[in-house]
């Protein structure tokens, strides 16, 4: 490793909702060359060899093996992509739509029809497209406070330069760690909360981390979802052929390939893992339609055996699954940040509100459909419910699997991306020696998920808990919680009565489902042990 280059988010297929988190969480450094000079002893020379230490700023610094071939190039604005790594450029209108369909369409969408049989036909339908309404909602509310904290913020530049004003209170470490860059998730967090009144702003750093918490734990989360997923499809797929394994026995199998794809730190490599897994995710969305669609006759009869309203205590389950699905309130900020018409993205008809659009209605007719032909026996995900006497069923459990198991890498990516400082920055060796330290910090994080996924008896209960307890937070907790630090920031205002009644029921729907849907998860979950 001979230098450190700095990631910058990528506008080809990476396509997932870690997409979202590699803005801002990697620093924009540009790199010094070293003068030459004219006689070097052996102990500089190797001194000098030596990989520069990454620095102190609590964010990601990439390890490359390869020597830049233009040294004046400014390489802190390309991107890295299929092709490699090419010049920045912004995206259009339909690329960005392209970019969110892909960041919130995965394993939430499969398991839509365990979410209607916990909710019934009627009542999940009607609290599908609320729950969509509200999630998009929550995103537009994330978007209009980024959009003013980046002004506030460039205001706060323009006095700093003035020689007779003083610099924030909020601290130069955190301003300039992420001066020049646009904001991400808890970046807007943590201004707000640093703009706000008064006796909020000394919680500014602590909202940050906060948020990239929750982005941690539901990426780890994700993860051991993953490890379950793949081994229930692939098992299914073994029985078929006479190998009956356990559950956990393919679990362990999957440990080397997934360990040798959570090891690579270069994401020009990880990018051709996501093309492939997005093709098979949507190739296999369409043949479990046709196979929930095959034999509409008898659906139409099946329609009046279904409930139509779920049982009280199962409820909660439905909203974990459904808010699970719905989560990718971190992706909007970057997508519209890497814009050529950053105002196209949260106009009336903008991306987010046609591309969610469809998204909430796909996840509505998937979850329909699925509990309607299925029933009661619709599984965690409903590739597990596909004949398995016949090819193209079998052959779609193998493209879905293996299209997790590429896409695997890419989540695990986030949660190093915030992890790996803290253990950096706290440890010398691993200054000394970051790569290899890396490499093992990877291999037993990997190693934690798998030890947790071994202890997850259902997929559509864990599903529930993930979405529950960590993707109400991102998505329905912290968006009115900044809406109303900001309408208290300007002294003399205060927030209509409109304003905070609304923010205040959101607030109220959250806690209610991340409490009773972390509680009824976790009791099924120790029921079923």
């Amino acid at each position: 490793m001979t230098l450190t280059r700095v990631l910058k988010d990528d506008d080809g297929p990476l396509g997932s909702s870690c997409f979202a988190a590699l803005t801002g969480l990697c620093s924009r450094t540009s790199e010094t060359p070293v003068p030459a000079t004219t006689t070097t002893s052996p102990d500089a020379a190797r001194t000098a060899a030596k990989p520069p230490l990454a620095p102190n700023d609590g964010r990601y610094h990439i390890h490359h093996h390869h020597v830049r071939e233009r040294p004046e190039h400014d390489y802190t604005l390309d991107v890295i992509t299929v092709q490699g790594v090419q010049p920045h450029h912004k995206t259009s209108y339909l690329e960005t739509l392209m970019h969110l369909f892909k960041g919130n369409i995965g394993t939430g969408c499969y398991a839509m029809g365990d979410a209607f049989r916990n909710g019934g036909l009627l009542l999940a339908t009607t609290l599908t497209l609320f729950l969509g309404f509200v999630c998009v909602h929550c995103q537009h509310v994330l978007l209009n406070c980024a959009n003013l904290m980046q002004q506030r913020r460039e205001e706060e530049r323009e006095r700093e330069q003035q020689p007779q004003k003083k610099g924030s209170m909020f601290g130069s470490t955190y301003r300039t760690a992420i001066d020049g860059q646009p904001l991400d998730f808890a970046d807007t967090v943590g201004y707000c909360f640093h703009y706000g009144p008064e006796r909020f702003r000394p919680w500014a750093t602590t909202m940050r981390h906060t948020v990239n918490v929750f982005i941690c734990v539901t990426q780890l989360g994700f993860c051991c979802i993953y490890f379950v997923f793949i081994s229930s499809n692939y098992k299914q797929i073994g029985d078929r052929y006479g190998l009956e394994w356990n559950t956990h026995h393919y679990m362990a199998l999957l440990l080397v390939p997934i360990i040798l794809t959570s090891i690579i730190t270069q994401l020009k490599f990880l990018s051709y893992c996501s093309m492939i897994a997005n093709v098979f995710m949507t190739f296999g969305i369409g043949i479990t339609f046709y196979y929930a669609l095959k034999d509409l006759p008898a659906m139409a009869d099946e329609v009046g055996s279904r409930a139509l309203f779920g049982e009280v205590e199962r409820i909660p389950l439905f909203f974990g699954t459904a808010i699970f699905a719905f989560e990718g309130i971190a992706l909007v900020l970057p997508l519209q940040n890497e814009m050529r018409r950053p105002q196209d993205f949260g106009r009336t008809f903008g991306v987010l509100n046609i591309g969610m659009v469809f998204i909430v209605t796909l996840f509505t007719v998937f979850g329909f459909v699925g509990y309607v032909r299925w029933g009661d026996e619709v599984q965690g995900s409903m590739t597990l419910n596909l004949p398995d006497n016949e090819a193209l069923a079998e052959g779609v459990k193998m493209m879905i699997a293996t299209g997790v198991l590429l896409g695997f890498a890419l989540q695990f990516f986030v949660a190093i991306m915030i992890l790996w400082p803290i253990v950096e920055n706290r440890s010398l060796t691993a200054q000394q020696h970051p790569v290899v330290c890396e490499m093992f910090f990877r291999i037993l994080v990997v190693l934690m998920t798998f030890l947790i996924a071994t202890f997850v008896p259902s997929l559509g209960l864990f599903i529930s808990l993930i979405g529950a307890f960590c993707s109400s937070a991102l998505a329905l907790m912290f968006p009115p919680i900044i809406e109303l630090i900001v309408s208290y920031s300007n002294p003399g205002e205060r927030p209509s009565g409109w304003l905070l009644a609304k923010n205040v029921c959101i607030l109220l729907l959250a806690v209610l489902g991340f409490a009773t849907g972390t509680y009824e998860s976790v009791s099924k979950i120790i029921e079923a042990f």
